[in-house]
């Protein structure tokens, strides 16, 4: 270790940055969750002999002691100077060693200028609320409801209590699940938050949705006699398909799936976004298709989308059905260059699009190039190609190219 002398500014700022690290712990100890907890300083590290003195030197030694015994005058109560002795020169004394205090001491001293790191005493009201609740209460707990807003704490503790009287919640779905105020998509936000504070995940024991597509037949054939062309499938119903597709492709905007040109043996599904890739894979008439396509967006969530669903499909459906691949249509590296014209850099509402540091391990080679071009945290001529600038006959003429090629 090499020795050192702490003057007093930078042991306060040593002392703020572990509250910052430990303040959660010392509030539950303070409730009898963990071991109490003390802030403390070293202020003398490998500097406990003559000879380490000798080596720092007498005058910086005795100015570092004479800032530490003005100091000491002006220590607020409960902030403890802790001395041990040194033999300087044949002569023994007793110097400062470590600087220790409590919670509320040490936010005591290290408030001024700088806000201080915690308020203690919302923090303690918020552990004894969660402690009040049966909630689980732990330092990682406590400094993630410190951070929520006060309503979204009242929504928190209502749904801790709510769980504790309902021991089951497969009544009910997500969004009807009856906590007081918690609004139908509060869950997205803080499931994770609820399922470490509730101790067990409602998430997974809710009543789960059927899986509804929205789809529309694009064969000729079926077109040419009259029936319906735009449909809709749920899981579990006894209403079935018009017909067992060869080719099924999935697209992520409406239009894209409504007026798609006529494509043999095709189905075209509207996808749903993220959530939705495990459900689509797990559609037997979909896994039971030739080809199993993917068109989306040439951005981050597009090609996420696009891994998720890929990955979905790696695994074998819950009925028995083999793992298939996925291909993907106009969303490669040449199709990024081909249609770089649409490209833009702002959503619908006028904000700049953010790159993304998601690892898509599923993605083609071809594909990771696009990606990485989109995504990147470096300039970029853009960052979206929407799938709706692209003309659908490009689609349909290359999801015949995909369905005329046998997967390797």
């Amino acid at each position: 270790m090499t020795p050192r002398l702490v003057v007093p500014a930078d042991a306060v700022e040593s002392l703020r940055r572990k509250i910052h690290q430990k303040w959660a712990a010392a509030v539950c100890a303070d409730l009898g969750a963990g071991e109490p907890v003390t802030f403390s300083v070293p202020l003398r590290p490998g500097v406990s002999t003559g000879s380490a003195v000798a080596r720092i030197g007498y005058p910086a030694w005795h100015e570092w002691h004479m800032r530490w015994r003005d100091f000491a005058g002006r220590l607020p109560a409960g902030v403890q100077i802790v001395r041990k002795p040194v033999s300087v020169q044949g002569v023994t004394d007793e110097y400062p060693a470590t600087l220790a205090a409590g919670l509320d001491a040490a936010l005591a001293l290290v408030s001024g200028t700088e806000p201080p790191p915690v308020d203690a005493g919302r923090a303690r009201a918020l552990a004894s609320s969660l402690r009040a609740t049966g909630a689980v209460l732990t330092p990682a707990t406590v400094r993630a409801v410190y951070l929520l807003g006060g309503e979204d704490v009242e929504v928190l503790l209502s749904a801790v209590t709510w769980l504790r009287r309902n021991p089951d919640a497969g009544a009910w779905t997500l969004r009807q699940l009856p906590v007081p105020g918690m609004h139908t998509k509060w869950l997205d936000t803080h499931g994770a938050l609820l399922r470490d504070v509730a101790g067990r995940d409602v998430r997974d024991e809710v009543r789960s949705r059927p899986a509804v597509l929205h789809l529309t037949y694009v064969d000729p054939a079926h077109a040419a006699s009259g029936s319906r062309r735009h449909d809709a499938w749920t899981t579990g119903d006894t209403h079935d398909i018009a017909y067992r597709p060869r080719i099924v492709l999935v697209v992520e905007n409406r239009d894209s799936r409504l007026w798609f040109p006529p494509v043999e043996d095709a189905i075209v599904v509207e996808g749903g976004g993220k959530a939705a890739a495990s459900l689509l894979a797990n559609v037997p008439w979909i896994r039971a298709a030739d080809h199993i396509v993917y068109w989306g967006d040439i951005d981050a969530d597009g090609y996420a989308i696009l891994d998720g669903f890929r990955a979905a499909l790696a695994k074998p459906a819950p009925d028995g059905a083999p793992p298939k691949p996925v291909t993907s249509i106009l969303m490669d590296a040449a199709d990024l260059h081909r249609y770089a014209q649409h490209g833009v850099n702002h959503d619908k509402r006028g904000r700049p699009l953010k790159p993304s540091e998601e690892n898509l391990p599923h993605l083609t080679e071809a594909e990771a190039t696009a990606y990485d071009t989109v995504a990147t945290a470096g300039p970029t001529p853009f960052r979206r190609i929407e799938q709706e600038a692209i003309p659908l006959v490009h689609a349909a003429t290359r999801l015949l190219d995909v369905s005329t090629t046998s997967h390797p």
